[in-house]
């Protein structure tokens, strides 16, 4: 009897541990929930500093740029650095992702079918690995991004009747996180006490009842304690960054699928009232209505105002007679389409401007914005205020249309300080024209910038790298230099030394502060005027520029001439002096010959000269050679913050190998360019050719007719300066 009651014990034993020990088997082996991410989704986007994710098919592809080798721009694509790195290959996969510090260069490549670009500098990169988890560190199950994709909501459960999964769109469903964004800045800014959870009130769609912070001893919301003028302003204040948010979303009208949500929202709210049913609107401060919930996406299509028209904002509550009444938000502004240019005002706030005048020069600046008709399609202004040091009072995409840029001009408060010009166009180059502050790429960046007397720092450096940077940059100078000032001022003439030397375009001298209503036309037409606009262009100011022309015995004395009247009409379109654009050129046979290099003429017209005076030299055809020999004398020599850019002209087959020198060249930062004539090899021509090919390569049956690439040449160089990352 005592053997079965052991035996029947350790075999209750045994049975208790092997389900213990399954248990945990399988809890050990619950899989990783591993997020999916886009082809074209960049690293910087993502927010969480390290995670695993996984890749679709088909990221292998030129649309999806990689800047970088083994170690990579946060500006490039995961996915297909992915598949550069060897960690995947085009069916995709799951990768591991490390964030690391900016580099100041990246080398490009071509690695597994993918040809990564080079970059002199940017402030975030990132590692690539096989997609395993490392030991002791936590994956995210859902990614954090920072613009343009759906961020994690904690949020409470919801009851049957609050679920809006019905009436969602697709549309309102990727506004998630702009909801979150909004919802948290109006919360911060409005609230002195704590007040309802965005994450579960609803009020903009349905009568969700507001979660509130209650006291211990009673179940009773505690109504916010913040004064109800302050309220209002800030409320109203906050309501205009939607108007970005809808743009954002590319339409400038409401969704059909907002109407069918909001009267969904107010039938069940009159229902729910006359069933005498709490409609979960608490009699308290208006301010917890006027809040946007961070989990609604439908707040984005309308501006919140849960009032009927004649309600005092001062009042506590509204009867159970009243209802939701949503107001649409009304179309956005196109504006000025024939000036779409993405513009910034440097402001002078510095003490030596005095208050009368500083509230002039806001006057003035509510003018240019009016008189410019601001719009989504148009030009769009933000401002930067600088003294000691410059700070963004509102970027490009904070306001929408002219009337709610001069009230937010009005606002502005003097900053004060020193008039350092030179910090503030620094700050403006590396901070303000991104992409998340609204910059458009396509669209001139121009920055307008104001000065009373003279600037306290030097501005000529910070000028000419702002303007290799593409940006237009206008000086618009008021007074001189007091009496008292003119033993302080450290750099004479800095206007001119300031912005691009074209006969005073980019320059406005304003006798009198009373005197700036005169030029609100002028300036506007300056900054409208886009084909003048020089210096947002590679094509004028931003590029080390080396032809290398064949001289071979098959081009001829004649053809040999016009192909350096091609060079010479390409070469006069670029702004060029020893701080803009420079030429050089490289003439090449079996044998190889520098004509001139980059720092022999630093003027327009020398250039031209020395392009004529060129002798044919006459011989073979090694191109791959002439590669090699531009690297070395012309490109090695170049200036770091200049673009590198070879123009090869040849017409026929090379005798020896291009593709190595072509890929060396590329690596060390060269956009090579190749235009081929008669007996020209069309797979020598794309081996030379930066990526893509065909947007690098051209072709032409005589050399007569060279001149009908000149213009696509240099928008394929201006166009391709634009859509390149700013860092």
């Amino acid at each position: 009897m005592k053997a079965t009651v052991i035996a029947t014990f350790f075999g209750v034993f045994l049975t208790c541990t092997y389900t213990a020990k399954e248990a945990t088997k399988k809890t050990k082996k619950a899989k990783l929930y591993v997020p999916q991410i886009d082809c074209d989704v960049k690293a910087g986007k993502i927010i969480n500093p390290e995670f695993i994710a996984k890749c679709p098919p088909g990221c292998q592809d030129v649309k999806y740029r990689v800047y970088g080798t083994d170690i990579y721009a946060s500006f490039s694509s995961v996915c297909n650095a992915a598949i550069h790195s060897g960690i995947i290959d085009n069916t995709g996969g799951k990768i591991l992702v490390q964030k690391v510090a900016g580099h100041s260069g990246y080398r490009g490549s071509f690695s597994n079918g993918v040809r990564s670009l080079s970059l002199p500098r940017w402030r975030e990169s990132f590692l690539v690995s096989e997609g395993k988890p490392r030991k002791g560190v936590t994956y995210p199950t859902t990614l954090e991004y920072s613009s343009s994709k759906s961020t994690t909501v904690k949020s409470e459960p919801k009851k049957p009747e609050q679920d809006l999964k019905g009436m969602k769109s697709a549309d309102t469903a990727n506004t998630s996180e702009k909801a979150l964004e909004q919802g948290d800045t109006v919360r911060k800014e409005n609230q002195t006490t704590p007040v309802p959870t965005p994450a579960t009130q609803m009020a903009t769609t349905t009568p969700t009842p507001m979660t509130t912070t209650t006291d211990p001893s009673t179940t009773m919301p505690q109504p916010t304690k913040t004064p109800a003028a302050t309220r209002t302003t800030a409320a109203a204040a906050k309501t205009r960054p939607g108007l970005h948010r809808v743009r954002d979303m590319g339409s400038s009208s409401v969704h059909p699928a907002y109407a069918s949500v909001v009267a969904a929202a107010a039938r069940q709210v009159q229902a729910a009232q006359g069933r005498g049913q709490n409609t979960g609107v608490q009699r308290q401060e208006p301010v917890a209505t006027f809040q946007r919930a961070a989990s609604s996406p439908a707040h984005l299509a309308m501006e919140t105002d849960s009032w009927k028209p004649g309600l005092s904002l001062f009042d506590t509550g509204f009867s159970s007679k009243e209802e939701l009444n949503p107001k649409p938000l009304e179309p956005i502004s196109q504006g000025n389409q024939n000036c779409k240019v993405d513009l910034s005002f440097l402001m002078d706030g510095s003490w030596s401007i005095g208050k009368r005048r500083f509230q002039l020069q806001k006057r003035f600046l509510g003018n240019v914005a009016q008189a410019l008709g601001i719009g989504s399609a148009g030009p769009l202004m933000g401002i930067v205020q600088y003294g000691d040091d410059p700070s963004t009072e509102f970027n490009l995409k904070t306001y929408a249309n002219s009337k709610d840029l001069r009230n937010a001009i009005e606002k502005i408060q003097q900053k004060g300080g020193l008039s350092n010009v030179g910090k503030a166009l620094s700050f403006v180059n590396k901070n303000f024209f991104l992409d998340a502050n609204g910059n458009r790429g396509g669209a001139p960046n121009v920055v307008v910038v104001m000065v009373d007397g003279w600037p306290t720092d030097r501005v000529e450096e910070a000028s000419r790298l702002a303007r290799e940077s593409g940006i237009n940059i206008f000086f618009v100078t008021v007074e001189a230099a007091a009496q008292s000032e003119k033993q302080n001022v450290i750099e004479p003439n800095f206007v001119d030394k300031a912005v691009c030397r074209t006969s005073g375009f980019y320059s406005i001298n304003v006798p009198s502060w009373f005197s700036l209503h005169k030029v609100v036309q002028p300036l506007v037409k300056r900054v409208c005027d886009t084909d003048r606009l020089a210096c947002s262009k590679t094509c004028l100011n931003s590029a080390d520029i080396g032809f290398v022309i064949d001289g071979s015995s098959s081009v001829g004395t004649g053809n040999f001439r016009t192909v350096l009247q091609f060079v010479a009409n390409i070469s006069k379109e670029f702004e060029i002096s020893d701080t803009d654009t420079r030429i050089g050129a490289v003439q090449y046979t079996y044998e190889q010959r520098l004509e001139f290099s980059f720092d022999k003429h630093s003027t327009k017209q020398d250039v031209l000269n020395a392009i004529k005076r060129i002798s044919y030299w006459s011989g073979g055809t090694s191109t791959g050679a002439a590669i090699s020999y531009a690297s070395e004398q012309l490109f090695s020599k170049s200036k770091p913050n200049k673009r590198k850019i070879m123009i090869l002209i040849t017409d026929g087959r090379s005798y020896d190998d291009v593709s190595m020198p072509a890929m060396a060249a590329h690596q060390n930062g060269v956009i090579a360019y190749s235009i081929g004539v008669a007996w020209a090899a069309p797979d020598e021509l794309e081996a030379i050719a930066s990526d893509p090919a065909k947007e690098h390569s051209f072709f032409v049956d005589e050399f007569d007719n060279l001149y009908r690439y000149v213009n696509q040449l240099i928008q394929n160089i201006c166009t391709e300066f634009n859509s390149q990352p700013r860092n």
